[in-house]
């Protein structure tokens, strides 16, 4: 499967995913495809933002460290 470029494109294109399925516009043939395709991206955004939380916790540690250092 093709990577998702980035966080934004990829919530957009589960939308995308998403809005075709309620309106039962997308083919049965390539609806496991989709369906598919919409698991992946959901992976890359949940590790995408654990990712960002993890280094946001770091920052903030470093800066809690540095106001005990005071």
């Amino acid at each position: 499967m093709n990577d998702a470029p980035g966080y934004r494109e990829a919530l957009e294109e589960i939308e995308s995913i998403v809005d075709e399925i309620e309106n039962e516009t997308v083919d049965v043939d390539v609806l496991a495809e989709k369906v598919k395709r919409a698991a992946y991206l959901i992976r890359f955004c949940k590790e995408r933002l654990k990712k960002t939380d993890d280094e946001v916790r770091k920052v903030l540690k470093e800066f809690e460290k540095e106001d005990e250092g005071r």
